[in-house]
């Protein structure tokens, strides 16, 4: 019986890429507590309910299910490393699906609830992170359906890239707006100012983090599709 050397460089690369995705992880639980323990401040000082649920849904939305639909596909991401690519897409899209819904209802209660919106950098990034992520969705169901789209002429990889630069940017605008949410003086005298400061780096951390994979395949399917 012939014995296969122990290939020690490949298994620290998965113990290390296992590591960093619960670093990421840890990174997105911080990121998804914090706001909402501070929407939970403005039921209970009778602030309104308006912001209570745009915190409460936009979150989870984009941090939390947005961000786990992207980590799905990763190859070294927990929870779906034993499901195969079939299963893994459909995962990815039940999540974006969910992170879509919430990310509607949750803009609809503040906008019902404002006379005035988008005047301010963190509803201009918020906007664009909406129709960022709507769009991203056609571009979503346009990815599922390859073989229908060359009867178009249609590239299949123009499908498939589009829709992951739609994702990524959906997802960065998101991950700025909630940094300028960080930065508005209600928030500042909760938490406090060294504190909100820490909740922009970690913010700004994970999301630059979580997009270097979908990135990364972007590219890959840009040069393979040049080639």
């Amino acid at each position: 019986m012939v014995h296969k050397p122990f290939n020690f460089e490949a298994k620290s690369y998965k113990v290390s890429m296992f590591s960093w995705n619960v670093f990421l992880h840890v990174f997105m639980g911080i990121i998804v507590a914090i706001p909402i323990a501070y929407a939970f401040s403005f039921v209970k000082n009778n602030q309104g309910w308006a912001i209570y649920f745009h915190i409460l849904l936009l979150v989870p939305g984009f941090q939390l299910l947005m961000g786990q639909s992207f980590l799905g596909l990763c190859p070294y991401n927990a929870w779906s490393t034993d499901l195969n690519t079939v299963e893994k897409r459909r995962a990815h899209w039940i999540l974006a699906s969910l992170s879509a819904i919430l990310l509607i209802v949750g803009n609809y209660y503040v906008m019902d609830a404002k006379t005035v919106n988008f005047n301010t950098m963190h509803g201009k990034f918020g906007l664009v992170a909406l129709v960022f992520s709507i769009v991203n969705m056609v571009t979503g169901v346009a990815a599922l359906y390859p073989t229908q789209l060359k009867k178009f002429c249609i590239p299949p990889s123009l499908s498939k890239i589009s829709h992951i630069i739609f994702g990524v940017v959906g997802f960065l605008t998101a991950g700025v707006s909630l940094c300028y949410s960080y930065d508005k003086n209600a928030f500042k005298n909760w938490i406090g100012a060294d504190a909100a400061l820490g909740c922009i780096i970690i913010t700004a951390l994970f999301t630059a983090f979580l997009c270097f994979n979908p990135m990364y395949t972007s590219y890959k399917r840009t040069v393979t599709a040049f080639k």
